[in-house]
């Protein structure tokens, strides 16, 4: 029994060499797919990116060939739909570890919240309202800081030739 479990365990996750580059065939032979899958989850998945050579061949890296395994095993083995596999890849990458909750107090220079950990003093009542306040400010201060970045700025026109008008020399061959 035990040794059916382990088999059954080897065939879930296939070994993949240890090699820097992976060709789409060998991915294909490692997944037990083939090609046209591969290249037809690249447009499905924005996460599955393979590197290309000069000649056009996808070099796929270890994560490629993993999250291939990953794609295979939620659409084949979990019964996802591509949507639903995107989605759950997505929910993974998006959300990583939680972060510690952090109690926030004012600076007084700044007018911005900071971890009350930053800061020396204790957190003096600050209410969660005026903490809201405080990010709806700076949210709305990046923006128009945004929209300063993103307007064109406009150039002073400075027509400068590109060429110089030399006065032809007396003892020139080629005169103009």
């Amino acid at each position: 029994m035990a040794m059916q479990l382990t088999q059954k365990s080897a065939l879930d996750s296939p070994a993949i060499p240890d090699r820097l580059y992976f060709k789409i065939g060998d991915v294909a032979r490692i997944c037990q797919l083939e090609t046209y899958v591969l290249r037809f989850w690249e447009t499905q998945f924005p996460q599955l990116k393979p590197n290309k050579s000069g000649t056009g061949q996808r070099l796929y890296r270890r994560r490629d060939v993993e999250l291939a395994l990953r794609i295979k095993h939620l659409v084949h083995i979990e019964g996802y739909t591509l949507a639903g596999a995107r989605q759950v890849l997505g929910q993974r990458r998006t959300s990583p570890q939680p972060a510690p909750h952090l109690e926030f107090q004012a600076d007084p220079q700044s007018q911005l919240p900071l971890p009350a950990a930053a800061s020396a003093q204790p957190l003096s009542g600050q209410t969660l309202e005026a903490v809201a306040a405080t990010l709806a400010q700076a949210r709305a201060e990046l923006r128009e800081i945004a929209s300063l970045l993103a307007s064109p700025d406009p150039q002073p026109s400075r027509r400068r030739s590109r060429l110089v008008t030399m006065p032809p020399a007396p003892d020139s061959l080629f005169p103009l």
